[in-house]
């Protein structure tokens, strides 16, 4: 019991973000300039390929979709949440990525992403066959 207490202040004092159940993640509605397109801009280092497009949607209610294409496109439906002041989305399968934006450049998940008037196309298809939740 002494090492479980143990582990949950080391791991509230490391500011490790960790969600049990996406369920009970609180949707943040985005802050002011953060809803929208943003694209990753060249090769990136957290991806698989120099070829690799990394795309988030990010609604102004706060839903989002981490949209990440090479030879197939994966997509993630996910949604923002804050804490302790910081700007984290979180994926429906409970990954959590930070959020930081400063004017129009993104970083996210390790990546360097700027704002686009639209998504990819594949990522767009994505989106008209599966619509974020916006509730």
């Amino acid at each position: 019991m002494k090492k479980i207490a143990l582990l949950t202040v080391l791991l509230a004092l490391s500011g490790c973000v960790q969600v049990d159940d996406y369920r009970e993640v609180v949707k943040t509605p985005a802050p002011a300039g953060l809803a929208g397109y943003w694209q990753s801009e060249g090769p990136q280092s957290e991806m698989v390929s120099p070829e690799a497009i990394a795309t988030l949607v990010v609604t102004p209610a706060g839903d989002t979709l981490d949209c990440r294409q090479w030879q197939r496109v994966i997509a993630l439906p996910g949604k923002l949440m804050m804490r302790s002041e910081d700007w984290y989305n979180v994926t429906h399968r409970r990954e959590v990525y930070s959020l930081e934006r400063e004017g129009e450049t993104l970083e996210y998940a390790g990546m360097t992403m700027k704002r686009v008037a639209r998504p990819t196309q594949e990522c767009a298809d994505f989106l008209q066959k599966n619509p974020l939740e916006t509730q």
